[in-house]
């Protein structure tokens, strides 16, 4: 069973439009901080991944379903796990929800890279940290 993570956020003014609502693509914002959160949690910066094992971890898609709105001054939690591995590159699933309702639904499909651009194997350490 993988690991879960859970990150909160406040919604301020700036995260909003002009009706309140949160902007579509601030949620991307949201989740990238709960996946970072995540990294940080484990013990590992992404300069420190670059540094010790010479990869960077980037997003090469995202699909994303918004449920409901968040609205300004809301307290979201964003709940994350990692759903599937490859050699290089790995799944991850983060639901977006306020107090304890759905909201927000994404899938973040991540990938090793190394310094040069190309993919490379996702570190074994991080790997079993994301998993157990």
């Amino acid at each position: 069973m993988a690991k879960k993570f859970k990150f909160s956020v406040k919604v301020y003014y700036e995260d909003t439009d002009a009706g309140g609502v949160v902007y579509y693509a601030n949620y991307l914002n949201f989740l990238e901080r709960a996946r970072s959160e995540a990294i940080y949690s484990l013990g590992y910066t992404n300069s420190g991944l670059l540094e010790s094992y010479g990869v960077l971890l980037i997003v090469k898609s995202c699909k994303i379903e918004y449920k409901k709105p968040a609205k300004f001054e809301d307290k979201l939690d964003i709940v994350s796990e990692v759903v599937s591995f490859t050699k290089t590159s790995f799944i991850m699933k983060q639901n977006i929800l306020r107090n304890n309702e759905l909201i927000s639904t994404a899938e973040i499909h991540l990938v090793s890279i190394a310094k040069n651009g190309k993919p490379s194997k996702v570190p074994d350490e991080l790997k079993n940290k994301l998993e157990n």
